[in-house]
């Protein structure tokens, strides 16, 4: 097919049947955001801040689009901007994985990074403090309701019609701004209210069970703080993932099945494969795959990796 732009390849991403890895009599799928041209499932996201902010005239031709990012909602506005115009600036955590800030600079845009130690939150102030000063467009996506509006028309009918005639009782997916879960939640639940959506969340910051926030390590789930565009109703239960468990389950995916996924991925997977052990016999189960395990190169997912000659 030929595009206009690269913006219109963003979603109709593929869902793919999980063989070697999903227990005996329950079917688990898995719906592969990587398939995305800016590799993840933030693209959706960030497709939908910028064309809403025009639409509304709120964001004038070549104005800066500034954001607060653990990376992939960076590297998709990054993109987006780049495809329509706009220069991007990304402020994110020190913490961040290289990968994500070397495939910013690429798409044109630029990196400021802001301490650890100050959490979601602290980028969050440096990018709103820098918008004000500069008179810059600030994309908010944990506020905007553009990011879980995007999901319900574009994410949760994807799915539906891809289930058309088939069976489907659990929808599983993390969390980091909300929209995934509350836009495809909703859509789902409308359609079909048995269905059963589970949100998955760091063992150490388990925010939607009402524990406190502790740093972890799966990078692009869980800030310091319950974004406002999440539905808090939406979701029937939660699953705690360790970090050690997200690697497990990525790495497994890669060998096992061929889907080279990310660690907020592995952790997703993680948490359906829990619910799978758990449903009766004949359910039906997808699980978001957010990203790619290219931008995780330098993280924890390859420590140990042998980077040399193998033994022949």
């Amino acid at each position: 097919m030929i595009y206009a732009s690269i913006t219109e390849t963003i979603g109709k991403t593929p869902i793919v049947r999980i063989h070697r890895l999903s227990p005996p009599g329950v079917t688990m799928y898995v719906k592969v955001e990587s398939f995305n041209p800016g590799g993840s499932v933030k693209d959706r996201l960030a497709l939908a801040i910028i064309t809403d902010a025009e639409r509304r005239g709120v964001l004038c031709p070549g104005q800066t689009v500034i954001e607060a990012t653990s990376g992939n909602t960076g590297i998709a506005l990054a993109m987006v901007c780049a495809a329509r115009g706009y220069p991007f600036v990304a402020v994110m955590l020190d913490s961040f994985s290289i990968e994500r800030r070397l495939i910013m600079r690429a798409f044109g845009a630029r990196v400021i990074l802001t301490p650890a130690v100050e959490c979601a939150s602290g980028m969050v102030r440096k990018a709103e403090e820098l918008a004000r000063k500069h008179g810059w467009f600030v994309a908010r996506q944990f506020e905007n309701r553009a990011n879980p509006a995007f999901h319900r028309s574009t994410t949760g009918p994807e799915i539906l019609q891809d289930f058309a005639t088939a069976r489907l009782d659990y929808f599983v997916t993390g969390w980091g701004t909300g929209g995934t879960l509350t836009g495809t939640g909703q859509s789902l639940k409308f359609a079909r209210p048995d269905i059963q959506v589970v949100a998955a969340e760091p063992a150490e910051a388990q925010l939607l069970a009402g524990h406190e926030f502790h740093r972890h390590q799966i990078q692009g789930w869980v800030p310091d703080l319950i974004p406002e565009v999440l539905d808090r109703t939406i979701f029937d239960r939660t699953i705690p993932i360790t970090a050690e468990q997200a690697v497990v389950s990525a790495q497994s995916l890669a060998r096992h099945e061929g889907i080279f996924v990310g660690i907020s991925a592995g952790a997703t997977f993680a948490a359906a494969s829990r619910v799978a052990r758990e449903a009766p016999e004949g359910s039906v189960l997808l699980a978001m795959l957010p990203d790619t395990g290219e931008r995780y190169l330098s993280s924890m997912l390859f420590e140990g990796v042998n980077q040399g000659s193998d033994p022949e």
